[in-house]
């Protein structure tokens, strides 16, 4: 069988799965719809690794395949085809998409055991998994949209989950608006390519007419780069279109898992990949992204700080690391972003489902000021969750260890410019290892909290139904989350999905040791061949002093961490007092909602109400149909008036009216 035909195998079981679970949940009993969505994810693993295995055969030129399954728009001479590129980059994702998002479902199958919406909730995760993988897959820049808004539909009814609680509809719509900007963005620049770039749809296409239609940071290919960039921050909540990621939050904690750590966030890291000689050929665009990037992963890392929600917490933390990808893929660190992106998967997922699993013991609780002690009653969550805080802070021998360094390594190695971003990208790193660790103290050291000691007595804590951001309560019917909650200690498929996980986290950066192991490299070569950066390589010996650089600074952010929440509690809560406005800024995030609603919410809900009230209301409704209808009704009560059932009357009438006929016609006749 080929590459493409593994390929089209890929979207076919996720799809399966999605319409099998939405026409037959009546049917499937139990935990059934979990395990069938399961299953199809981990069918569309097997057949991205048979499609792997198949294009590894082939010499390394060779290895990239196309395939059409029918047309999908033929207009005006465009011809677009439901095609699919399978090559190591679109594999590359397949298989992290497939594989991580195959461990979220199996955590999934005992995290919503008791929520009315179960099978809905498979069929939707699903339908977010083909949607990823179709937009990875596609094979011309159109199928890639469609793949794209799906992704964005799916985000959007996943975080609204809970559909009856107000906050998170009101997060669903949120991301919907920003990730629409992105869309339209996307389709602007598909447009400009398109229209000056040979009329070409498919990706080849594009980059063959760009290098004969474009010169070097040719204005036009500099638009079009930018709108790919404002696509790609939009889907990957990067500044300044990421304030719907922390909200999104507000959905079911294994979809948070799924959206930060093998689905959408991602998708913008791979466009600019997929994209890379046109950034190549734009390098001014290439440079603004870049500049974007650094900014945020310190912006974010800042905010993670001070937040105080978990969940919260750790979506900035993604925004952070998002901002570490995309400055590796647009300074040409091809290899380096996507080390990270599949490392950042690996222990992203990890986080959210070990925090899954203590909210679930604080009956829904997500502040960690109301956590503490569950190092005892939590052991295994306790050990997978400093698993996955030691690779997000990049500490030796982790697997975010090899990958971020690699990142910022090539930076230093590039200098000048390049050079400033890498010592933003070590400070924000020396930040992300204190807050990796506050997590790790603020809730499972300390004194214990009344729910970590239920649980030491073998209870698990199940307090009232409240929403954890507003406080009110809940039902616990269809619309709202479930009235049990779950832990890994007691469910046997969380134990499953969180083990290989933190396996894969600590072993993850086995792909790429300088000087040892060159296996990412070597595999993602033939799509980044024509690259100008591809001999652009720090030396081993410098990649190796970037690590030990890189070591030191998570171990001081650690220790920091260590002196602040166990040697010397309320340090923090000290240095906030000393510098309240920094501590503001902190928690309210840099006022970036605040900034929207002044400049964007509130001027549109004035223009709304003044349509509603004044136009709507007063000139549509009271001036336009309101005068109509009272010219109309005194018409009528004339007519009424006059039709009185007198014959005479009528007579006068006719009389009076051929009396006035007569007039005009002799006024006519004598003018």
């Amino acid at each position: 069988m080929s590459a493409t035909a593994w390929g089209w195998l890929v979207l076919a079981f996720p799809l399966a799965g999605t319409v099998v679970i939405s026409l037959g949940w009546r049917a499937l009993p139990g935990r059934m719809a979990g395990w069938l969505g399961s299953g199809a994810i981990l069918a569309a693993f097997v057949c991205a690794v048979g499609a792997t295995v198949k294009l590894q055969k082939l010499a390394p030129h060779a290895r990239h395949a196309s395939s059409t399954l029918f047309d999908y728009a033929h207009s005006a001479g465009i011809n677009i085809g439901m095609s699919i590129y399978v090559d190591p980059l679109s594999l590359f994702m397949a298989l992290v998409v497939s594989g991580v998002s195959f461990l979220i479902h199996v955590y999934s199958v005992s995290y919503m055991t008791s929520d009315r919406g179960y099978s809905r909730y498979f069929a939707y995760l699903n339908y977010f998994v083909f949607s990823m993988l179709l937009l990875v897959l596609a094979g011309n820049i159109i199928i890639l949209i469609v793949g794209w808004a799906g992704v964005g539909m799916a985000s959007y009814i996943l975080i609204s989950f809970w559909y009856r609680r107000t906050t998170a509809t009101a997060a669903g719509m949120k991301a919907f608006v920003m990730n629409v900007i992105g869309d339209v963005a996307l389709v602007l620049a598909a447009f400009l390519l398109w229209r000056h770039a040979g009329h070409h749809v498919s990706f080849n296409g594009i980059f063959a007419g760009s290098k004969q239609a474009f010169g070097t940071n040719n204005g036009t290919l500099i638009a079009a780069c930018l709108l790919l960039t404002v696509g790609a921050f939009a889907k990957s909540a990067q500044v300044p279109l990421h304030t719907w990621l922390p909200d999104a939050m507000e959905g079911p904690t294994p979809v948070s898992a799924l959206i930060h750590a093998a689905t959408m966030v991602t998708a913008g890291v791979y466009l600019i990949a997929r994209f890379h000689p046109l950034y190549e050929l734009a390098p001014t665009a290439a440079d603004i992204t870049a500049g974007f990037a650094a900014f945020t992963l310190f912006y974010a890392a800042t905010c993670a700080l001070a937040i105080t929600d978990l969940k919260r917490i750790i979506a900035y933390s993604t925004i952070s690391q998002i901002g570490y990808m995309m400055l590796g893929v647009s300074t040409g660190g091809y290899d380096g972003g996507l080390f990270h992106l599949m490392t950042h998967a690996f222990f992203k997922a990890l986080l959210f489902m070990g925090a899954g699993s203590v909210i679930g013991a604080m009956a829904g609780i997500q502040d960690i000021d109301r956590m503490g002690g569950f190092r005892k009653s939590m052991r295994f969550t306790y050990v997978t969750f400093v698993v996955g805080a030691l690779a997000l802070a990049s500490f030796p021998p982790m697997s975010g260890w090899f990958s971020k360094d690699e990142i910022l390594g090539f930076d230093v190695h590039r200098g000048g410019y390049y050079l400033v971003l890498a010592i933003i990208g070590f400070a924000a790193a020396l930040i992300t290892a204190f807050y990796s660790f506050r997590m790790v103290f603020r809730v499972f050291h300390g004194a214990a909290v009344p729910e970590a000691q239920s649980l030491e007595r073998g209870e698990l804590a199940h307090g009232e139904h409240l929403n954890p951001m507003t406080g009110e309560h809940e039902d616990t019917d269809v619309g709202f989350p479930g009235a049990e909650h779950h832990i890994a200690e007691r469910e046997w498929p969380m134990k499953f999905a969180m083990s290989i996980l933190a396996v894969l986290a600590i072993i993850g950066g086995i792909v790429g040791i300088p000087g040892v192991t060159h296996w990412l490299r070597n595999f993602l070569d033939p799509v980044f061949a024509d690259s100008k950066f591809i001999n652009t390589q720090p030396t081993d010996t410098s990649s190796w002093i970037g690590l030990v650089v890189g070591a030191g600074i998570a171990l001081a952010g650690i220790t920091i961490a260590y002196v602040c929440y166990i040697r010397q509690p309320g340090t923090t809560g000290r240095i906030a007092a000393r510098v309240p406005a920094l501590q503001r800024l902190f928690v309210n995030r840099w006022y970036w909602d605040e900034l929207y609603d002044a400049l964007f919410v509130r001027p549109s809900a004035t223009l709304g109400n003044f349509g509603r009230y004044v136009v709507e209301r007063a000139f549509v409704q009271g001036t336009l149909v309101g005068g109509a209808t009272r010219i109309v009704g005194v018409g009528t009560a004339i007519a009424r008036g006059l039709e009185n059932g007198y014959i005479r009357a009528y007579a006068v009438l006719m009389l009076l009216g051929f009396g006035g006929l007569g007039l005009y016609f002799l006024l006519q006749a004598a003018f």
